[in-house]
């Protein structure tokens, strides 16, 4: 698709080491609504297999009435390079303001990442087994996010964004140690709030009801980012486990 920078592909094959380091948002923004980057080009459509460095739309918390493409993997404003955005794709919510890539976007730049589903590599006795993870009524959801925004040396601006994690609930903690922030409802008005307190709104970090999600095995396909069709949602039958 070209949106992920080449040269980083090989790194992000099959990529594990990070909590929600695959999404989905099938469905379309509303085009009335969308303010895209300049002299960036964006994939618009449906997404089933959205991967670091690409660009995926974002509300954020100074126009909450909007819907941007910023970079996933947040940059800060302090960086001396883009790079440091593959390893901040990810932000745990436990040292928000203890890490200095954090503790600034967590009080001032707080934004909401839609998605309707994302994935995560189960350990099996064969090898890692990836799972589509989603609520059960298959709505729209928002990740807790924070972004920020990056001056490259000639002067162009990047607007990034990272994905907030916190302890895995009930139903993630068979996959995974960790899973996104998710936010439904008054939640999602809460986080955007500039007025909010902070610590107020980090009591928003916690796990999201097991009882409204879902997980089933998909294909490995997955693992390649430059994988993205409609076939990667469904659900397989994953080969027995041998011990």
């Amino acid at each position: 698709m070209g949106l992920v920078h080449e040269g980083k592909i090989s790194e992000l094959k099959g990529q594990t080491s990070f909590m929600c380091g695959r999404y989905t948002f099938t469905r379309i923004p509303d085009a009335g609504s969308v303010i895209y980057p300049e002299g960036i080009p964006v994939e618009t459509g449906p997404r089933y297999n959205i991967a670091p460095t690409q660009y995926a739309p974002v509300i954020p918390m100074d126009d909450p009435l909007h819907t941007y493409y910023f970079r996933w993997g947040l940059i800060p404003y302090w960086a001396k390079d883009m790079s440091i955005g593959l390893r901040t794709i990810n932000a745990r919510a436990e040292t928000l303001l203890e890490k200095p890539a954090f503790r600034e976007p967590v009080r001032r730049s707080r934004c909401l990442i839609p998605a309707d589903g994302f994935y995560e590599w189960k350990k099996t006795g064969t090898g890692k087994q990836p799972y589509r993870i989603a609520l059960k009524s298959d709505d729209i959801f928002y990740f807790a996010g924070i972004s920020d925004e990056w001056q490259s040396p000639d002067g162009k601006k990047i607007y990034s964004f990272s994905i907030i994690t916190t302890e895995p609930n009930e139903l993630m903690a068979d996959i995974h140690n960790r899973m996104p922030v998710i936010l439904k409802g008054d939640a999602e008005k809460k986080w955007l709030d500039v007025n909010a307190d902070v610590g107020e709104v980090l009591t928003l970090t916690r796990p999201y009801d097991h009882r409204r999600m879902q997980a089933y095995p998909v294909s490995a396909q997955v693992g390649n980012v430059r994988i993205d069709h409609a076939g990667l949602i469904q659900p397989i039958v994953p080969p027995p486990l041998l011990f």
